[in-house]
Formats: structure tokens, sequence, C-alpha cells
């Protein structure tokens, strides 16, 4: 058992904490018994399983899937796993694992979302939840947003992280371009379009454009979309949560398409 918060694999996994760590060696993190499940599920590469003496009773069906499944694991104590964590209450286990691609997404697009510049970790996991709950088709990020392997991204994504079909790039305006060329219909969202989000056609393979929490889209995604809409606002309440917008127009789209 580790008991040392100065054992050099557990410096070399804190240091994962930080994102230009995680870039220079390929791993990133993760915490919690239902991520690893599904980490598991999704045969994720995992590097190294370290949990409390406690985890591994409560939990030893899953400890066993995944000891066959990473290249190290230890015991520690629940000091030296705190030390780690960046959960109040940490459950046990904590888990490094290479670095995913982020390349995944169908050619033939239904339904898809482009993610422009988003800052808060808890939206972007949010967004990737409900993405992949309503079964998107590619999920573009753009690459001055919050790193995608944040571990509160990866946690609030509940484990949709994993699944999703994320693609990270530097230049949405060619991913917009080429799927406009393909006859995909693109959406922006605006606090002051005349449409509202129910008025859409969303049976058509759409692409929907989501901005900045503060900011907004940037004004050459705008001028790219074929087509504006709102949420609409009571009380004089100025606009909504990105990830509650994206969910909103996400399960219209669902509701439509389960009409067909």
């Amino acid at each position: 058992m580790i008991t040392s918060t100065k054992n050099p694999l557990i410096k070399q996994i804190r240091e994962l904490r930080n994102v230009k760590k995680r870039r220079e060696k390929g791993i990133f993190f993760f915490e919690g018994t239902h991520l690893l499940m599904t980490a598991c599920e999704e045969n994720c590469s995992l590097l190294t399983l370290l949990f409390t003496e406690k985890w591994k009773i409560e939990n030893f069906k899953l400890w066993e899937i995944a000891s066959r499944l990473t290249k190290r694991y230890e015991t520690v104590s629940p000091e030296v796993l705190k030390s780690i964590t960046t959960t109040v209450n940490p459950d046990g286990v904590i888990v490094t694992a290479l670095s995913r691609p982020f390349d995944k997404a169908k050619t033939d697009i239904k339904l898809g979302l482009i993610l422009e510049r988003l800052q808060d970790p808890g939206n972007l996991g949010t967004i990737i939840r409900t993405a992949v709950a309503t079964n998107i088709d590619g999920i573009w990020l753009s690459s001055d947003s919050v790193n995608i392997d944040n571990s509160k991204v990866i946690r609030a994504s509940a484990g949709a992280w994993f699944k999703a079909p994320l693609v990270i790039t530097s230049n949405l305006k060619d991913i917009v371009m080429n799927y406009k060329n393909q006859g995909v219909n693109v959406v922006a969202t605006l606090p002051n379009a005349k449409k509202n989000y129910w008025d859409l056609d969303l049976t058509r393979p759409t692409i929907i454009l989501l901005g900045n929490e503060g900011s907004g889209l940037s004004e050459q995604l705008v001028n790219m979309a074929d087509e504006t809409v709102k949420i609409p606002l009571e009380q004089n309440i100025e606009s909504l949560n990105v990830a509650v917008t994206g969910a909103l127009i996400l399960y219209e789209a669902k509701r439509q398409r389960t009409l067909l």
C-alpha cells in the first residue's frame, strides 16, 4: 500500500492536473467508480489504477475487470488518494489513461454540434452528456475552448465523454462550409433571432452552432448559418446557460424525429 504523498508515482499523477503535463505525456486522469465502469466498457487504454482498500472490497468485480485492463494498480491510503483528487468527497478510485484521439465523427451527419470557445468545464461536460443521450453524430469543439480532458469535463459528462464522437479543431469555418456544401442545414443560436427553436425542421440533416458563455458565437460563424433561432425568455431574463440551450434544441430534434 502506498501511504506517502511524496511517493514518485503519486507525484507523477498529481502533475496531471496541469494541462501542459497532460499534453507532454499524452496521459489524462479521471476519478470515480461510474467513470471507471464506462472506461472499461469502452476499452479505454488504462495505465494506472489507484484505489483504497475499502473501494476494492465494495467494488471487487469492477476491480477484477479494471486490474486486468490496466498496466499497473496500487492500493493507496485515503490520505494519499485525497492528495490527488479534484473532488471534495472522492469515492475511492483514481485512474490514468492514454489520451484518446479526438477525431471521431460520422461523415454522414444527421445531427451535429459545433461548439465555439466554450470555457466552463461543467457546461461542456453537460453538453457532451446530452449529445450522447440524443444520439448525436458529431461534436466539433474549437481548440481555444476549455481543455477536453479537464477532469471536471469528464466528470460532468457522467461517462458520456468516453462514448462521444468528438473532434477538436482550430478551423470551425472549414467544418461548417464542408457540411453546408453537402446540404446540411446550419443553425446558429442567437438571443435576438426571430424564429423560435421549435419552429425549426430538425428532421433534416442539421448542425447546431453554440457559442461562448459570455460573448456567444463569432460573427464569422453567424454569417455562415442558414437559419438563426432563439430560446424565448420571459420576465426580463436575458439568456439561458449554453448547456440548457443545447439540451432544448437536441431534445426538440429527438422529439421531431421520433414522430416520423
